[in-house]
């Protein structure tokens, strides 16, 4: 069965009495080449297992399962569990596990499901938990990769540059434990039904080690968060805001110390310039 012929998936749909769910964001692939590029570009291969979120009536988990050791999708909707019993009965390297991921505990799937496997992640994201989502996949550390299609929007702000429009928090925490590359877009005639948004693919090549030099990365984030607070206003006023321990003076101090002058925005620095400032105002935390 071709799981992106439009006129294959609505008899099987209906077969099975399946009606799509707009809160869970569900948007099926009807574009062959798209799952077959996302999955090569996962790097997906025999000796790792993949774990896949969302994976609707399984046209990546097709393309993941003919190149990956083993495949683990975890799906909240449970009309769809009939449906992968189908689409699914040639691949017994699939393992379909029923929750939702935001409540599940990686470290115990991995426990239970990865076996010797080297993970990586790959998905078709749902729109509404996509920033909740790939942070818990890159903050777990489980993972050498994680390759999503997600909305446009947001992978532009995962791969942006200091100063860009794009650039934000949530940048600085995917580029903190991951290389970001954006791959390709995905137009929204490629889905069933179609959204309302452009869609893109994003490959995040984990660090082995976090970026030099940030000694604390507690602090480091309470640092970058505190600069985006007011982000078109000065960089010292978000950081009086959330270090109010410390005198204007003081993070003034900090500021210039980091080598930048007074009036910087926190849109213009990159990580290595906020893992410098982190150290200066740790240095006056002690």
């Amino acid at each position: 069965m071709n799981l992106c012929d439009i006129n294959q998936i609505k008899p099987l749909l209906a077969r099975h009495g399946f009606h799509f769910s707009k809160s869970m964001g569900q948007n099926f692939l009807i574009d062959h080449r798209v799952p077959e590029s996302i999955a090569e570009e996962s790097g997906a291969n025999k000796n790792c297992v993949a774990l896949e979120i969302g994976p609707g009536i399984g046209p990546l988990t097709v393309q993941l399962a003919e190149r990956a050791g083993k495949v683990v999708s975890v799906e909240l909707d449970k009309a769809l569990f009939p449906v992968l019993e189908e689409t699914l009965a040639d691949y017994d390297n699939v393992t379909i596990v029923p929750g939702d991921i935001m409540k599940i505990n990686l470290n115990q799937l991995a426990k239970e499901q990865f076996g010797d496997y080297a993970p990586i992640a790959c998905a078709n994201l749902p729109y509404n938990i996509t920033t909740p989502v790939i942070t818990k996949l890159l903050e777990s550390g489980l993972f050498g990769s994680v390759t999503v299609m997600i909305q446009k929007e947001v992978a532009q702000r995962i791969c942006a540059k200091p100063g860009s429009k794009d650039y934000g928090a949530f940048s600085i925490l995917c580029q903190y434990y991951a290389d970001c590359e954006m791959l390709f877009v995905v137009p929204p005639h490629c889905f069933l039904p179609a959204p309302k948004v452009t869609s893109a693919v994003v490959r995040m090549t984990l660090r082995k080690e976090a970026p030099a030099g940030i000694e604390d990365r507690e602090l480091f984030f309470k640092t970058v968060r505190a600069s985006f607070l007011q982000r078109r206003k000065k960089l010292l006023n978000g950081l009086a805001s959330s270090f109010q321990r410390l005198t204007k003076d003081q993070l003034k101090e900090a500021i210039l110390n980091s080598g930048f002058d007074e009036n910087v925005r926190g849109e213009q620095l990159g990580l290595e310039e906020f893992s410098r400032l982190s150290c200066e105002i740790g240095k006056l935390q002690n």
